[in-house]
């Protein structure tokens, strides 16, 4: 990565952050200025930043810019499971261990690149390296995620997701005993002490909201049933972590136990996070229909599941 300092001139106090940005950094453009603002690799004065907050002269501004990857991604004849498909958009069942679209460490097996075969339209608004991205998953979460297929869906869509007019429910295994209509309100930023994480004692963090719908418990976890108002990086798993219950399985948030119970052991064999995008439902933004769509747990949650329920069956004093 390339870390920019840069300090504001009397004639700039008052200009919007992006512009000003954009303006020192020629190589820049002030969209993707943007977009590393709003992922928080931008840091300055203040509380959370945006594109449109005012620069002040004498301040100092810290831009942390990613090595760049290939310029445009390549088409390739991955596995990829649609749902749905028309000319407006397509909702697809992502599987675990694929990442969305192309980034330093991951330059072709992504999600976009596999959409780049199976989908010839697609809306070119996300940008050269994510077209019609909408959402992201995490590398190691399965399940639905919709994508635009041309400009004004993906607009549309993104004005949705910004507004918090879809609904997104997601399937999860968490230790511990977590009650259903459990209400997690706790901003999200960039861990102070590890870039790559997110955590819910950053100096800066934007609002993030997790509520926990449906909870079925075993002895030692709890199968969650989880919905989210916002979106935020690694959200559900920084939320459930912080209130001491940690998806098993997620190694980066303290859901990984070396030793577990015999009625628990299945949960060994996880090569991911117990967590899936099991239902989406969204305005169409072609004909204004409200469409919804649902996904079973993938194979390797559903085998965990199953061995734990057989294993309580004949022991139920677990």
């Amino acid at each position: 990565m390339t870390i920019h300092e840069v300090t504001v001139e009397p004639e700039q106090d008052g200009e919007r952050l992006d512009n000003f940005l954009t303006a020192l950094l020629p190589a820049q453009s002030r969209s993707n200025v943007q977009r590393l603002i709003k992922d928080g690799r931008v840091t300055g004065p203040g509380g959370t930043l945006r594109p449109s907050t005012a620069v002040r002269a004498g301040q100092v501004y810290t831009l942390d810019v990613p090595l760049p990857v290939a310029a445009t991604p390549a088409p390739e004849a991955l596995p990829l499971l649609i749902v749905y498909e028309d000319e407006d958009l397509v909702v697809l069942d992502k599987p675990a261990g694929m990442v969305v679209h192309p980034g330093a460490g991951h330059p072709g097996g992504t999600l976009v690149n596999a959409l780049l075969h199976h989908v010839k339209d697609l809306s070119g608004i996300g940008g050269e390296l994510r077209p019609g991205i909408v959402h992201r998953l995490d590398r190691g979460t399965s399940g639905l995620m919709v994508v635009a297929k041309n400009d004004a869906a993906h607009q549309e869509l993104s004005r949705q997701f910004s507004d918090r007019e879809v609904d997104k429910e997601y399937v999860a295994l968490v230790w511990g005993l977590v009650q259903a209509g459990r209400r997690i309100d706790a901003p999200i930023g960039r861990d102070p002490g590890d870039r790559q994480k997110m955590s819910t004692r950053a100096r800066r963090a934007r609002n993030a909201v997790t509520r926990v719908t449906f909870a079925r418990h075993f002895h030692g976890v709890s199968l969650v049933k989880v919905a989210i108002a916002t979106g935020r990086t690694h959200q559900i798993r920084v939320h459930l972590s912080a209130i001491g219950h940690p998806i098993v399985g997620d190694s980066t948030y303290g859901g990984l136990h070396r030793r577990t119970a015999a009625h628990l052991r299945a949960v060994q064999r996880l090569e991911r996070p117990f967590l899936h995008s099991s239902h989406l439902a969204f305005t169409h933004p072609g004909d204004q229909r409200r469409v919804e769509f649902d996904s079973p747990l993938p194979l390797d949650l559903q085998a965990v599941i199953d061995d734990i329920e057989r294993r309580e069956d004949e022991d139920p004093q677990q």
